[in-house]
């Protein structure tokens, strides 16, 4: 995880923390999940109800731009947002239910280095999503 908060980085940045700002980025922070920005504003306004969607739009946008959040598209049409300093991981979709399911595999990160070393380069840095659907549909 990042040794700082979102708050701390934004204020190591320059960037005006209002209340609302702050507000949208605690609840970034308390995401277990990838919120896209209707999840974000439910969860925001539920805690400060002056928090409008366009603030949760611009307010995003605004921590993307500063390297504070990722945005991940996983072609479902909804961008989704974490934690820019979160600790490396790759992510399956869902394909049926969208749920996105975090892991950290060693063998496909020694297998990306080797295949990087191999073309001659150093590896700085990846993104690993895949798409499935499960085997046997879930229990209810």
């Amino acid at each position: 995880m990042a040794d700082t908060t979102i708050i701390e980085r934004c204020e190591e940045k320059g960037l005006r923390m209002t209340g609302q700002r702050r507000t949208i980025a605690r609840v970034l922070e308390a995401s277990a999940d990838h919120p896209d920005v209707e999840e974000l504003y439910a969860r925001a306004s539920a805690e400060d109800d002056g928090i409008s969607i366009a603030t949760v739009y611009r307010t995003v946008k605004l921590f993307e731009e500063a390297d504070i959040l990722d945005k991940l598209e996983f072609g479902d049409g909804r961008a989704r947002y974490e934690d820019a300093e979160r600790d490396h991981h790759d992510h399956l979709i869902d394909m049926n239910s969208g749920e996105v399911i975090e892991f950290v595999d060693p063998e496909i990160e020694e297998l990306q280095e080797r295949i990087a070393a191999r073309l001659g380069y150093t590896l700085k840095g990846h993104k690993l999503e895949l798409y499935g659907v499960p085997v046997k549909p879930k229990a209810q």
